[in-house]
């Protein structure tokens, strides 16, 4: 499929709305760096709409009715309520919203040769060498054991310090530089450099102390609550525009959050009572496998679609709740590789993804041989394609790199197992899984 690009296919004042579009996402990708961040940003943003909070078993909804529901802080799920029958199926908007990081470890703090660091370990697919001598900041919760929960943020104003993880000069590294891209630094050798200035009244681990007078100072933290703390490491700074043209945008957290936020105010910005049921689910842990209790292998989906067929009826009903998910229709969003003339081998160009094209469908994603994709049903892609050009909206279809180079998964065969039709959607990004994507 030939690519058109959109800065060519749209007129001035449609490119105006892009531009002020890509204004409050940079603004929600900076206030949105950890899952938390972005479903509290989320919630705000649904509550400022008109959504409420879907209760279970007090709540009751009607046509047109704007609820949510969220699952233990880190996913969240919002419905537009349509006029059709429940059974008849939503349309559903899904990108997750976690990203590659780092993440610090249960008892982590430690002292050596008078500096003290924080024990971590790598969350997601990364390459560990690019987040060596950078800018870190530290983003999270410590949950005490009297029950309080404080939030974290360090690193992100501008007085603010910052954190890093050393790496070895060039004049000392000539045994380091041997190694692989994949050996260069162990992941055990990844500890995030927290302080270096010691206790002056304080003889054992003075460093480390020092750290810890400073947590209880502003945290009222002691070393135990780290065990029981879910602390993420993540690039400090904002997302920037990049190029003379300000054509694009170097930021941490694009993968998936470029997805989240369009699916987001597609339905908080719906204006009116819909047919169809809309939703909107924002999930975690897709980075490593959408396992666990916020993942979308997860059943809490499913649930929370329970309830809203629950809160419509005075009568629940398994099998309205079974149609319901057969007969939705999904975007299961996610970001694809974009065309990089600079590793043109590794693509296929035919089937590649462009920047400034417009968004990416893939019928399938995998690996090798499409390996957990839903691979989407040609009559699902031949009406997606109608919708896109009667709105005369810029598309193009990709796969993800060469057949035996390229793979990635995404929740859609997860959603795909209820039956509906899903194709995996996106935008097209260049140094995906880095510490700043474009």
């Amino acid at each position: 499929m030939e690519h058109i690009s959109a800065w060519k296919k749209y007129d001035a004042a449609t490119l105006e709305a892009v531009e002020a579009l890509c204004k409050d996402y940079r603004a929600f990708l900076d206030a949105g760096k950890t899952e938390r961040e972005c479903v509290k940003a989320c919630e705000a943003a649904a509550k400022a709409a008109g959504f409420k909070k879907l209760v279970p078993g007090e709540t009751k909804v009607k046509p047109g009715d704007k609820v949510y529901m969220i699952q233990m802080q880190k996913a969240i799920v919002l419905f537009v309520v349509g006029t059709e029958p429940l059974e008849k199926g939503m349309r559903i908007l899904g990108a997750h919203i976690d990203s590659p990081r780092i993440d610090v470890k249960p008892n982590p703090l430690y002292e050596s040769d008078d500096i003290a660091y924080l024990d971590t370990q790598y969350y997601g697919g990364i390459k560990k060498y690019q987040w060596l001598a950078m800018p870190l900041a530290i983003h999270g919760v410590v949950a005490k054991k009297d029950g309080t929960v404080v939030d974290v943020c360090i690193g992100e104003k501008d007085d603010d310090p910052v954190f890093a993880i050393s790496d070895l000069l060039p004049h000392l590294a000539q045994e380091q530089m041997k190694a692989d891209a994949r050996s260069f630094i162990d992941g055990e050798n990844m500890d995030l450099i927290i302080a270096n200035c010691p206790l002056t009244d304080e003889e054992k681990e003075p460093v480390k102390a020092r750290a810890l007078k400073l947590l209880a100072e502003y945290y009222g933290m002691e070393e135990k609550d780290f065990l029981s703390a879910e602390l993420e490491i993540v690039p400090a700074g904002k997302c920037r525009e990049m190029g003379f043209d300000r054509s694009m945008l170097l930021g941490y957290g694009h993968d998936d959050r470029v997805c989240a936020f369009p699916s987001m105010r597609a339905v908080l910005d719906y204006e009116g009572v819909p047919a169809q049921t809309l939703c909107c689910v924002l999930t975690d842990k897709e980075e490593i496998g959408s396992v666990g209790a916020t993942g979308m292998s997860a059943d809490y989906f499913e649930n929370i679609v329970a309830e809203l067929v629950d809160a419509a009826s005075d009568n629940y009903s398994e099998l309205t709740l079974r149609r319901m998910l057969k007969n939705s229709s999904m975007l299961s969003s996610d970001v694809s590789a974009a065309y990089d003339p600079a590793y043109a081998s590794a693509f296929e160009k035919r089937g590649a993804a462009f920047m400034g094209a417009g968004v990416c469908f893939n019928k399938y994603t995998g690996g090798r041989g499409k390996s957990e994709s839903s691979d989407a049903n040609a009559e699902y892609v031949g009406e997606v394609r109608r919708i896109m050009e009667d709105a005369d909206v810029a598309y193009q279809l990709a796969e993800l790199g060469k057949v035996d180079l390229g793979g990635g998964g995404t929740i859609a065969f997860m959603c795909a197992r209820y039956g509906m039709d899903v194709i995996d959607s996106g935008v097209p990004v260049l140094s995906m899984h880095a510490p700043y994507e474009i």
